[in-house]
C-alpha cells in the first residue's frame, strides 16, 4: 500500500511539472539586424493609425475648436461635435 502510494505522489509530482512546461509561452522570435519586422496586418492595426487614413474635414476640425473652447469632454463633448458637424454638411 505504501508503495502504490509513493507511485502515485511521484506521477502527480511529474504531471504537475509537465504541465507547467506545456503550457508556458514561448518568448517572441528577436528580430534580426538583417530582416526587417513584418508590417501588422490592415485589420489588425491600432486604433490611431487607423485616424492617419481619414484625414479630419475642416467641419470636424472647426467642431472641435468650438467643443474646446466650450471646456467640453467626453458624452458631451461627442454630442456637441455630432450635431456641429450635422448643421456644418453642405447640403
Amino acid at each position: 500500500m505504501i508503495r502504490f502510494a509513493s507511485s502515485l505522489a511521484t506521477a502527480a509530482v511529474a504531471s504537475f511539472l509537465l504541465v507547467g512546461a506545456a503550457t508556458a509561452q514561448t518568448p517572441a522570435p528577436a528580430a534580426t539586424k538583417t530582416a526587417p519586422a513584418k508590417a501588422a496586418p490592415a485589420e489588425k492595426m491600432a486604433p490611431a493609425d487607423k485616424t492617419a487614413e481619414n484625414p479630419r474635414t475642416a467641419a470636424s476640425l472647426e467642431c472641435s475648436k468650438q467643443a474646446d473652447a466650450k471646456g467640453l469632454h467626453g458624452t458631451e463633448r461627442r454630442k456637441f461635435r455630432s450635431e456641429c458637424k450635422k448643421t456644418t454638411k453642405p447640403n
